[in-house]
């Protein structure tokens, strides 16, 4: 029954509805008991199919779901790339349709290596280690885009005791076995309850805290500028941004009744080099008190004409951090020689950055110990894991310009959430115009600002001591599973 009806062209539509409830997963939505259905849609679409329309609706999803998902890309091209509608639209359905290659290359090759008619154990197997290790090779090829992976959805789910244990690769997989055991609910085979109520009763059986206190909370001051992006670069709001932040972090003394132990400040907040800001810099640490450690985005320059996006730490803090993984297009220019100047899009309105190393040193704030991950590194879990593992707390800055008033901000805000999660760190999130944050060890979020407002964010966060199995571990546990659960879904054809 359940074939009949996703037979046909309705297959198509209901894995293109599947990306789109994927979304939907997702913040702001965060109707997270959607994921578990989109998996179920796309797997019940590929029963009995060849690998071919398996493929093809792969792809259906993948345009479903980016299509929704990662619609913000428009408004990067457009509203702040001055490309013109018609060429930003095109290049947006252009990307939309690459990325869903992703999704369609893997389900074409699950079809080729599985019968047309697998048994619900072979089936089963074979699709939860394909999605697992489709969203692995996601994370990495081409640099990666690890954006609107399906365990990114269960923040808040009752999945979500999980993080700590495996991260968001672990919630991916018993998301999409979910799906599978839906599946065989429906077609019906009743005996499908019992692995899947096990699957959702096993986070209440894991402990609530991995990591302990250490030390006194801190407090903290987060600026948010809320600078225009169009002007930023250029004398005006180079002026601007000196303004508004040595005169948010001059009122600080006024007007909080503790003084904070830590003031941050976002993603590149002054729009110059390192060197130039140093005057700035030391009239804004000579607002704050001596034990204050002042932390800012900064772009810093070496004499051999290398570029880094970096975090630089001033009074009461030592080290600098500089960004390892870098965003194309928005960072860096691939095939620079032949897309500079083509369109406005591709005009860096800075320098072309330098990764920085892999392996740095932690930098140190107020007595502890500090891992980074600037913007878009946040979304990256065991570059992440690997951050926390010498460190007490964890800090993000970040400029969600780019995004403008779209959905993007608050996914970028959720999987920052479960950063904190999988790790039992806090992080602390400055943004250049939302959604600046305070997040806890378990993933909630203790205090935000609105976005589009120019405000401070003042609160505690808790340095934290101990290693949850994730952090330990990162995610190549659950990528080894999800290939042997491919193995064995492929061993276990050959008996059908």
């Amino acid at each position: 029954m359940l074939e009949r009806v996703l037979g046909g062209r309705a297959g198509y539509l209901a894995a293109l509805i599947a990306g789109g409830l994927t979304t939907l997963a997702a913040a702001p939505f965060s109707w997270w008991w959607l994921a578990p259905l989109a998996a179920a849609l796309v797997y019940a679409g590929l029963y009995r199919r060849g690998a071919r329309q398996a493929q093809l609706r792969g792809w259906c999803y993948g345009l479903g779901l980016f299509g929704s998902g990662a619609s913000w890309v428009y408004v990067s091209i457009h509203d702040y790339g001055y490309t013109s509608a018609p060429l930003a639209f095109f290049l947006t359905a252009l990307f939309v349709a690459s990325m869903a290659l992703f999704v369609a290359l893997p389900m074409g090759l699950f079809r080729r290596l599985m019968p047309a008619r697998p048994t619900a154990l072979a089936g089963g197997l074979g699709f939860v280690g394909f999605w697992v290790l489709m969203e692995w090779i996601r994370t990495w090829l081409f640099t990666g885009f690890p954006w609107l992976l399906l365990g990114s959805t269960q923040v808040d789910s009752p999945l979500s005791a999980l993080a700590p244990l495996g991260g968001v690769y672990l919630l991916s997989l018993v998301v999409a076995a979910s799906g599978v055991l839906l599946t065989e609910l429906a077609r019906p085979r009743p005996l499908a309850a019992l692995p899947l109520v096990a699957l959702w009763g096993l986070p209440w059986l894991l402990p609530n805290q991995w990591t302990s206190p250490t030390g006194d909370p801190l407090n903290v001051a987060l600026l948010q500028g809320n600078l225009p992006q169009e002007i930023k670069w250029l004398p005006e709001g180079q002026r601007q941004a000196v303004n508004t932040y040595l005169g948010m972090t001059g009122d600080l003394e006024a007007t909080v009744p503790v003084e904070p132990d830590i003031v941050i400040w976002p993603e590149a907040a002054l729009p110059m080099f390192e060197d130039q800001a140093e005057p700035i810099m030391a009239r804004a640490q000579a607002a704050l008190a001596p034990e204050t450690a002042l932390l800012t985005g900064i772009l810093q320059r070496e004499a051999d004409g290398r570029f880094f996006n970096a975090v630089s730490a001033y009074g009461n803090a030592s080290g600098a951090y500089r960004k390892a993984h870098l965003v194309p297009f928005g960072e860096y220019l691939p095939l620079e020689s032949l897309l500079r100047g083509a369109i406005a899009f591709f005009d860096l309105p800075m320098p072309a950055m330098t990764p920085g190393p892999d392996t740095q040193p932690p930098m140190t704030a107020a007595g502890h110990t500090l891992g980074n991950a600037i913007c878009y590194e946040i979304i990256y879990a065991d570059l992440v894991a690997e951050r926390a593992r010498d460190s007490e707390l964890l800090l993000t800055v970040s400029n969600d310009s780019w995004f403008g008033d779209s959905i993007g901000p608050h996914q970028h805000l959720e999987m920052a959430r479960l950063r904190a999660l999988e790790n039992g760190r806090y992080v602390m999130r400055a943004t250049s115009n939302g959604i600046t944050a305070i997040i806890d060890d378990q993933g909630r979020l203790l205090d935000q600002l609105p976005q589009f407002e120019t405000a401070r964010l003042d609160g505690q966060v808790q340095p934290m001591q101990g290693l949850t199995p994730f952090t330990r571990t990162g995610s190549w546990p659950t990528w080894l599973v999800a290939g042997l659960m491919l193995l064995a879904g492929a061993l276990w054809r050959r008996r059908d």
